[in-house]
C-alpha cells in the first residue's frame, strides 16, 4: 500500500495539465541537499525521512485526485519544517507555495498521524528490557533497581482564552502546558504525560497517570528517580531536602546524578524540535498533538542511531532544589533510609566499580 502511494506521489509531482487545466506543480528537489543539509533542515535524514513516510503515508495521503491534492511527501516536509524552526505557519506555507490555512490544516493532520505511531515508539520496558533498563541506570552512579527518571517540563502557549485561561499560567508567570515524561539510562522516553495545564502541579500529573497505577498495583517492578516535587514512595526515590550526615550526603550525590539523564532527555528533546522551546501558536487540541508527535519522533531517531544535536553534558547541581517539596511517605521513606544504610553511601565516592555487587539491587 505505501509504495503504491510513493509511486502516485511521483505521479502527482510530474502531472500539469489534466483535462485542458493547469495544475499546480509541488515539486521538491531531493537532491537538492546534501543528507546533512537536509537533516538540519528538516531534522531527520532522507533516509529517516522516507522510512517515516512509509509509516505515515496512509493517514495523510489524498483519497483521490479530485481539486490538485498536495502529495503526502510535502505534506510532511512542511509539517517538519514546523517542528524544525517554531516559526509562522504562513512562512513554512511559502517555502511549498501552500496558504496559511491549508498549511494549519497539514499540520493538524501529519501530526496526528504522527502521533498515532506512538505506542510502537513509546513504551515502558518489560521482561529482560526492564532488567536492562536497571543495569544501565546502575552504571550511572550504583543506585540499584532504577528503571526510569521522571520530571516535567512546561511548553509555552499563548493565552487559550475563555473561563478557564488562567489554570494554564503557571508558576513563572507564562501560560503553559506541563508535560510528564520518563526516560531510561540511554535518554530514550518511555513515558510521556500531556494533557495538563500549566498551573498543575507535578505531584498530581503523576497521581493522575496510568504509569502511577501500574506501579502502585505492582504491574511494573522498580524504582522512579523523582526531584523533590514528588512524594517519597516504595516506588519513586527523591532526594532528601537538607540532607546532614554523611550518608545522606552520599545517597543526594547518587540520586541527582541518576535522575539528570530526564533533564539532558528534555533539552535534547527541544534542541530537535525548536518548536516546542517557543510559544506554540496553534490550537490547544493541536498543541497537544504536536507535543506527541515530536516526542514518538524524537524515539524514532534515536531508535535509527540518526544524528541529535545533543546539548553538551552538564554536571548534575549538588544541592537539592524544590519549589514545593511534597513530605516523604510512611512506607517510602522507610525504603529510602534503606536504600541509604546499604550502600548508597559508596555511591559517590570515585573508588566504586560497576562490578561491584550492590545489596537488594534486583
Amino acid at each position: 500500500m505505501a509504495d503504491v502511494w510513493l509511486n502516485r506521489i511521483e505521479d502527482n509531482n510530474r502531472l500539469q495539465h489534466v483535462g485542458g487545466q493547469v495544475r499546480r506543480e509541488y515539486n521538491f528537489d531531493y537532491e537538492k541537499y546534501t543528507d546533512e543539509e537536509f537533516r538540519r533542515r528538516y531534522r531527520l535524514t532522507k533516509d529517516a525521512f522516507q522510512e517515516l513516510l512509509r509509516l505515515v503515508i496512509p493517514m495523510i495521503a489524498p483519497h483521490n485526485e479530485r481539486g490538485n491534492p498536495i502529495p503526502a511527501d510535502i505534506q510532511l516536509l512542511l509539517t517538519l519544517r514546523f517542528y524544525a524552526t517554531g516559526t509562522f505557519q504562513m512562512a513554512c506555507g511559502d517555502l511549498c507555495d501552500i496558504s496559511q490555512s491549508s498549511a494549519s490544516r497539514i499540520i493538524k493532520r501529519v501530526s496526528e498521524g504522527i502521533a498515532s505511531l506512538k505506542p510502537q515508539f513509546i513504551r515502558f520496558p518489560e521482561g529482560q528490557e526492564l532488567q536492562n533498563m536497571k543495569l544501565g541506570f546502575w552504571r550511572i552512579a550504583c543506585f540499584p533497581g532504577v528503571v526510569g527518571a521522571i520530571d516535567c517540563t512546561h511548553i509555552k502557549i499563548p493565552s487559550p482564552g475563555g473561563v478557564d485561561a488562567e489554570l494554564y499560567r503557571n508558576r513563572k508567570g507564562y501560560f503553559s502546558i506541563n508535560v510528564q515524561a520518563v526516560c531510561g539510562y540511554n535518554l530514550e522516553m518511555l513515558h510521556i504525560v500531556a494533557l495538563w495545564p500549566g498551573s498543575v502541579h507535578d505531584a498530581r500529573i503523576f497521581d493522575n497517570s496510568r504509569l502511577c497505577a501500574q506501579l502502585e498495583r505492582g504491574d511494573t517492578e522498580g524504582i522512579l528517580l523523582g526531584d523533590g516535587g514528588y512524594a517519597c514512595r516504595l516506588y519513586m526515590m527523591t532526594p532528601i531536602i537538607n540532607p546532614l550526615t554523611r550518608p545522606e550526603r552520599c545517597y543526594n550525590a547518587s540520586q541527582i546524578r541518576t535522575r539528570n539523564t530526564v533533564e539532558r532527555m528534555f533539552g535534547t528533546w527541544k534542541r530537535l524540535f525548536p518548536c516546542l522551546s517557543m510559544s506554540l501558536r496553534t490550537k490547544l487540541q493541536t498543541t497537544l498533538t504536536i507535543i506527541i508527535a515530536t516526542a514518538t519522533l524524537y524515539n524514532f531517531v534515536r531508535a535509527r542511531n540518526d544524528p541529535m544535536d545533543e546539548p553538551p553534558p552538564q554536571n548534575a547541581p549538588n544541592q537539592v532544589v524544590a519549589q514545593f517539596p511534597v513530605p516523604a511517605r510512611g512506607l517510602g521513606n522507610a525504603a529510602r533510609r534503606t536504600i541509604i544504610q546499604h550502600g548508597v553511601v559508596l555511591a559517590a565516592l570515585p573508588s566504586i566499580g560497576i562490578e561491584q555487587e550492590w545489596p537488594g539491587f534486583s
